[in-house]
């Protein structure tokens, strides 16, 4: 079974700096540590690194350190990070990133942003930039932020998108699960009404704060299948941010008091998970885990469809419910 990591992450605050970190991510996460999180009986692996948040003034060295290393460990892609509402500079950084042969696309980290960023006119004119370099955009979001986001993809309908994380959907916990609300289920609709936009099957692990089962998050799964069609979505592991949580049953490195701490199956897991839903639905594993991720972010070779055609489907029992159909 062949494996692209749609959404992965690394970094090292040895070399570049990240003011974000603290906790159990607070840690190297590159070569050495992805390869003891490799998938098992994957008979290719092949990865996407999306950039890490990493301070604005290192954007272009997380590039070059990821691009350094991009052989050895499987990245065929990298989506770089960047502001895309800075007029001239934003040209200019993407001018910069041109030089650098694995970025097929950009990511300005919007789940932060104050409301109605993603539709100003300096962010749209950014994103027509990237629109026009052929790249891709990754939509990091909250569930509130849905709306905007379609406006966006309404906006600059030649952009090819991909939400990240199904837009961050409160899925609470194993104990205590969460069926997706009437809201998120309403808002993925109409973005995936814009064919141009993927969505990623990633992060909700993190969303459960590490601690969710395969039963709690089907039907988020189930929906996103629903909204996009097999067609338009990709595996992410969003390692190693979808990795932290209660220790592991066994784990001879549990902290002592019982805080949340890395958990060196959960990769595994996530990826089993979602290959285990596919085959239980019909759906075209191989196209979850390899195809599509292919195609969108261009690693087959230049890209000859101008979109992906919308085809009628049927809809789930779970969606119809939630809809009131």
């Amino acid at each position: 079974m062949r494996v692209i990591d749609s959404h992965l992450h690394l970094w090292d605050s040895g070399v570049l700096e990240y003011s974000w970190l603290s906790g159990p991510l607070d840690f190297r996460f590159a070569e050495t540590e992805l390869d003891h999180a490799r998938l098992p009986g994957a008979t290719a692996e092949k990865a996407v690194f999306v950039q890490a948040e990493t301070d604005e003034e290192h954007f272009l060295g997380e590039v070059r350190w990821v691009s350094e290393m991009a052989d050895r460990i499987g990245v065929v892609g990298i989506v770089a990070g960047m502001r895309l509402d800075r007029g001239v500079d934003t040209i200019t950084h993407l001018d910069e990133l041109s030089a650098h042969p694995l970025v097929v696309g950009v990511r300005h980290n919007l789940q932060g942003e104050s409301d109605g960023l993603a539709v100003s006119t300096a962010f749209v004119t950014g994103a027509r930039e990237v629109a026009a370099r052929g790249w891709t955009f990754d939509a990091c979001i909250r569930a509130s932020q849905l709306p905007e986001v379609a406006r966006l993809a309404g906006a600059i309908p030649e952009l090819r998108m991909v939400l990240d994380h199904l837009g961050k959907p409160a899925v609470g916990t194993a104990g205590a699960p969460r069926l997706p609300s009437v809201e998120w289920v309403r808002d993925l609709d109409e973005l995936a009404r814009h064919p141009e936009v993927f969505c990623k099957l990633s992060g909700l692990p993190a969303e459960a704060g590490g601690d969710w089962s395969r039963e709690q998050l089907e039907p988020f799964l189930d929906v996103a299948a629903d909204a996009f069609g097999e067609d338009r979505l990709m595996w992410g592991s969003d390692w190693p941010v979808s990795v932290i949580g209660p220790a592991e049953v066994g784990d001879p490195h549990a902290p002592t008091d019982g805080s949340v701490t890395y958990q060196p199956n959960a990769r595994t897991r996530w990826w089993e998970t979602v290959v285990a839903w596919a085959e239980a639905r019909g759906h075209d594993v191989d196209a979850l885990l390899w195809a599509n991720a292919e195609r969108f972010y261009g690693l087959d070779g230049p890209r000859t469809d101008a979109t992906v055609e919308e085809q009628p489907r049927t809809r789930r029992g779970l969606r119809g419910w939630l809809r009131g159909e």
